[in-house]
């Protein structure tokens, strides 16, 4: 899937994004959440991040899924959320394209 990047204002705490869009005429919309996951919230400590993600999302929502895992410096990890339905309506509007 192509991607377009969209500057978004660094501020603190979570942010909520909804984009509408248009492409060749049809109307979109795309639903993401920005938040930042400090690293000392994990209650299990381990040297492998990828757990520690998995522990401090594991009730973030039957909704969402990870988009994209920002990067992480010592003390915390940027993760963007995108909304399943949204993301699934991108795909089925991708593969119609390509003939798929």
């Amino acid at each position: 899937m192509l991607q377009l990047a969209i500057p978004i204002p660094n501020i603190k705490g979570k942010q909520e994004i909804e984009i509408d869009m248009t492409i060749n005429n049809e109307k979109q919309k795309m639903r993401f959440i920005v938040d930042i996951y400090p690293w000392d919230e994990c209650e299990s400590l381990t040297n492998d991040r990828i757990d520690c993600i998995r522990e401090l999302i594991h009730d973030y929502g039957d909704d969402w899924m990870i988009y994209h895992i920002g990067m992480p410096t010592e003390d915390y990890v940027p993760l963007t959320f995108v909304h399943k339905e949204d993301w699934a309506r991108q795909r089925r509007l991708v593969r119609s394209a390509v003939g798929v």
